[in-house]
């Protein structure tokens, strides 16, 4: 939809065996046991017989195996690909909990998502929920909200990047889920992988935090197209065409704190900026293909810019139509977004979709999860949603619902957790 923004079970297992004996093994280790005790499925599911024999373990699809890294230069979930599943949960420090309290917080919360990306258990009270699955890609990312510091005593380590954001007129902001502590982005490849990770967090953070809000949302699923391709949105919309790649020569530049940053603790960190976005489907649905594209300023099929080529040529923002007027519309999204009609302003997307249920009126409570990234929110989400709440064609079809600003610090080392600088500096 956006150029840049939107403002818009292991049968194997003994009965006898302590959940502390399978503390440390991975999940992957523990797949090759199946074959030896479970029924043989046919193609129509009914029991054709029983294993004699151990049998080879079956590897796992390359889905189950692909496996992030927890540790490194950034935190995981900013820079890869789209993920099939995703849960962001934003939690309140408890009263009486301070700077210790978070430290030993994070602490645990590091070790737990260590060990969930490497496909091992969560630790001796493990749910058992991903007990079959590999790592799936899971990435667990942790972020620090503007409240944190008054709470922690930090308010002198506060960047100036996290102030609050502007008020924009688009807003319809719930404040009840909305900012927060610290947040947690999760993302996987397979939904009980992700939900595991979730329940683990939850629990991990005891008394320390609570639940301020909780968001479920989605993408397609890897594979479910004939090549790698851009992905849609729940307007039918490709979402994200000319977001930043890595390897790009001022992708760093934009999207990271530099070594040298200030304050120094996120150093290789960025900021993430959460909104939830409602898009109200029966309105847009009710829109005809063409005036569905004249709102975006890209082709629904393919992607491309209204005045020619394929999803990646160049937009063309003077060609003119036949009787004289813009081939992109003035007030189309894709136009309005370009960065180098924003000062360069860039930010990664890297969004989910979401659905919450059908109300009594039949309107689907659904819309995305819009995530984004940028080296300082001030030179990159601010500036972009001001031009778009001036005239962006697709606000009438879209609400801000919730909003939130992170500081997301940078990766931690071998022996570290997130946010260590911060807490222990």
């Amino acid at each position: 939809m956006a150029e840049q923004s939107l403002p818009v079970v292991d049968e194997g297992a003994s009965a006898k065996e302590s959940p502390s004996s399978r503390e440390g093994i991975s999940r992957r280790a523990l797949l090759g046991t199946a074959g030896a005790t479970g029924l043989v499925l046919g193609a129509a599911g009914g029991a054709v017989g029983y294993a004699s024999a151990p049998a080879a373990a079956t590897p796992l699809t390359s889905v189950g195996s692909d496996e992030v890294m927890f540790h490194g230069k950034h935190q995981p979930g900013i820079t890869e690909g789209l993920q099939a599943r995703g849960h962001l949960v934003a939690f309140d420090l408890a009263a009486g909990a301070g700077r210790k309290e978070a430290a030993a917080l994070l602490r645990r919360w590091s070790q737990t998502a260590r060990r969930l990306m490497a496909g091992e258990t969560s630790g001796s009270d493990d749910t058992d929920v991903a007990r079959d699955a590999g790592p799936s890609s899971l990435t667990v990312t942790f972020g620090f909200g503007h409240s944190f510091f008054a709470r922690t005593g930090l308010e002198k380590q506060r960047p100036v990047a996290l102030d609050p954001l502007p008020d924009f007129s688009s807003d319809q902001l719930d404040k009840a889920r909305s900012n927060g502590d610290l947040w947690v982005q999760i993302g996987a490849d397979d939904a009980l992988v992700a939900f595991h990770a979730l329940r683990a967090i939850q629990k991990d953070a005891g008394s320390a935090a609570k639940v301020r809000w909780q968001m479920n949302g989605f993408n397609r699923t890897p594979g479910a197209t004939a090549h790698p391709m851009t992905a849609r949105n729940l307007m039918g919309q490709l979402d994200g065409t000319r977001n930043p790649k890595p390897g790009e020569p001022d992708f760093d530049q934009r999207i990271f704190v530099p070594e040298s940053g200030t304050p120094a603790w996120m150093a290789n960190g960025s900021y993430a900026v959460v909104r939830r976005i409602r898009m109200l489907l029966d309105d847009w649905e009710k829109l005809s293909l063409g005036s569905q594209e004249a709102v975006i300023g890209r082709r629904k099929a393919n992607g491309a810019a209204l005045s020619g080529g394929t999803e990646t040529t160049a937009m063309d923002l003077e060609k003119t139509d036949a009787k004289g007027n813009l081939a992109v519309p003035i007030n189309a999204h894709a136009r309005i977004t370009r960065p180098d009609q924003n000062g360069g302003a860039a930010i990664l997307r890297r969004p989910f979709s979401y659905h919450d249920g059908i109300d009594a009126d039949g309107v689907p409570d659904a819309g995305l999860l819009f995530v984004c990234w940028q080296t300082d929110p001030l030179r990159g989400f601010v500036p972009l949603q001001r031009k778009l709440d001036r005239g962006d064609a697709l606000s009438q079809y879209i609400r801000h619902e919730s909003s939130g600003l992170f500081a997301v610090p940078g990766g931690a080392a071998e022996g570290e957790y997130v946010g260590q600088g911060l807490l222990e500096g």
